[in-house]
């Protein structure tokens, strides 16, 4: 009771559920774009799957804490520099961003179609469907342990309540579980908006890698150039919206 009429935890509670949202985004952003490949039926409960293995994932990660201080510790050296479990991590996770917003690039650019020729037996679109689903939960869910490492270590790190840490994960989780769809859904009506995503997934992904090098890019930066390429994207698609109602009148 007493920690609920603190007004220092209500304080930190607060900077912390801004925090994890804002760390939050380039999850958002992933699951939106990964989720946008299911049929229209199923995105709900991708995106529902996706975000609550983020918050499992925060929440376990937080209840091992002693082991989060462990990641940190250096597990061999390379060249005269410490590599940690923590960098492992974010190495790879960084690898695998890149590689996946890369491919989403090529693929949304190219308009290449995936696999051969459409199936028309049922039982083999529904098989197929499934393992799609599971394929992009399974994504999401190695991505999401990615991010979860870096917000739980950041949360660590401003605020020492366990309780605190755990109700502004699910704070943030269920900001980010309302904000999600009509993300995805802003991402999917414009085309454009969907290829700055994924390059705003490269920078992520670029940024991941280099941290695990100990060379640490301010996500500022990476939001701030991303927020920039967005405001001129919402000047175009108002360009358009005009043409396009100027066309329509004519």
């Amino acid at each position: 009771m007493e920690l609920l009429l603190d007004p220092n935890v209500w304080i930190a509670f607060g900077m912390l559920t801004v925090l994890e949202i804002v760390l939050g985004i380039d999850n958002i952003i992933f699951i939106s774009i990964l989720v946008g490949r299911l049929p229209p039926e199923q995105r709900d409960l991708g995106r529902r799957l996706g975000l609550g293995f983020a918050m499992i994932t925060r929440l376990l990660l937080l209840a091992s804490l002693s082991w989060i201080v462990g990641l940190t510790a250096d597990l061999f050296t390379v060249g005269g520099m410490g590599i940690s479990g923590r960098d492992l991590v974010l190495f790879f996770g960084g690898v695998f961003l890149l590689y996946k917003a890369s491919t989403e690039i090529f693929v949304h650019v190219e308009a290449k179609e995936e696999g051969g020729p459409p199936d028309t037996d049922p039982a083999d679109i529904k098989a197929k469907g499934a393992r799609l689903f599971w394929s992009i939960i399974g994504q999401i869910a190695i991505i999401d342990i990615v991010f979860s490492l870096d917000s739980v270590i950041t949360a660590v790190g401003m605020v020492d309540q366990l309780a605190v840490m755990a109700a502004a994960v699910i704070a943030a989780v269920g900001v980010m579980l309302i904000a999600a769809k009509p993300i995805g859904e802003f991402v999917d009506r414009h085309p454009s908006v969907k290829v700055l995503a994924l390059a705003f997934l490269v920078m992520v992904g670029m940024a991941l890698v280099a941290e695990s090098l100990d060379q640490h890019i301010e996500k500022g930066y990476i939001y701030g150039a991303m927020a920039f390429s967005l405001a001129v994207e919402a000047l175009n698609i108002r360009a358009r919206a005009k043409r396009q109602e100027a066309v329509g009148g004519a």
